[in-house]
This record gives C-alpha cells, structure tokens and sequence, in this order.
C-alpha cells in the first residue's frame, strides 16, 4: 500500500519529499485553524506562535492535497514526518479516508489533540497578534502564513478566515 498524506497548512508548500502523485482532497468532519500554539518550530516557549492543525468539527470540511510518497521512501518519508510533526506530542498521527476526484483516499493526517496544553482557540485578532511577533527554529510567524495562503489561494482554495489574518498581520508588519 502507497504512503498518501494529507497536506492542508506547511505540507502544501513544503512537504519534505517529492511526491510521485498529488490530489485535491477533502477531509470532511475537521477544519483547518491556527489552534496550536508554536514553541518550537515558529514560535517558542517564551513567545509562542501558533501553527494550522485539523480540529476536529462535526460538519466541517478541510479542503487540501493528498501527496503521494515514492515507495521506495515510504519508510524514510513517514519517519521524517514523525519527527517534524510530532515533535511535542500536539498532533496526534492518524489514517483518515479524504475524498479525491479519483475515489476515497486514505491518508497519513496530524491532527490537533484538544487535550494538549498547546491546543487554543483563540479569536482572530489574538491570532494575528500572536503570529505577527513570533519567530521559531524554523523561521517568522508570518512567513509561515503567508506562504500557506499564497499556496490555498493558487490552488483557489477559499479561506476566509486565512485571507483576513494575511492582511491584519501584513498590516501589523507596516505599522511596526
């Protein structure tokens, strides 16, 4: 059985490896919220940032790509990911079914664990505060939103909620 995983925040614009196939896909039942707190890869414990996590929505849909790993990396393909994103325990790995214009997919998804104490939800302007001052091991806050949604915007995929946190922390960056 081939490696799919599902891409909806960073996975998009950099998975860690090439796929040999990639898919639009949707997983129905979450969406996609900046609801962790970053103490590590965009943020830190003295001034965390927060990342995009599945949270769990009956009703909700997350709108995506499932990526296909060569099967020759499958092996090398999971372990990286476990090691960058389960890198505090906040996620928790999953197999869950997407919907592709190909069929049913399962997929290899990290998904936020409501019980973790980096898991928040939080209104969007705390969000946009949060995002457009914190920095992590893996580089600015904003670099990691702007990215995600200059990616979800090329694949027109509608985010209003990712729109509207692109414009109040680019105004956020101008003001500072």
């Amino acid at each position: 059985m081939s490696l799919w995983v599902f891409g909806y925040g960073s996975l998009l614009w950099n998975p860690g490896f090439t796929p040999v196939a990639a898919r639009r896909a949707v997983l129905h039942d979450y969406h996609r919220s900046f609801c962790m707190l970053s103490i590590h890869h965009r943020g830190t414990p003295e001034l965390p940032g927060l990342v995009l996590a599945l949270d769990a929505v009956p009703g909700g849909q997350c709108t995506g790509m499932a990526l296909c790993a060569d099967d020759s990396d499958a092996d090398e393909v999971l372990q990286m990911l476990r090691e960058r994103e389960l890198v505090s325990s906040a996620y928790v790995e999953r197999i869950v079914t997407l919907q592709t214009e190909t069929g049913p997919q399962d997929a290899v998804a990290y998904v936020i664990d409501p019980d973790h104490e980096q898991y928040v939800q939080l209104d969007l302007e705390t969000q946009a505060q949060m995002i457009a001052r914190s920095t992590g091991g893996r580089g600015p806050n904003p670099e990691y939103l702007f990215r995600t949604a200059a990616h979800l915007d090329q694949m027109e995929i509608v985010d209003p909620d990712m729109r509207w946190l692109s414009a109040r922390v680019q105004a956020l960056g101008e003001a500072d």
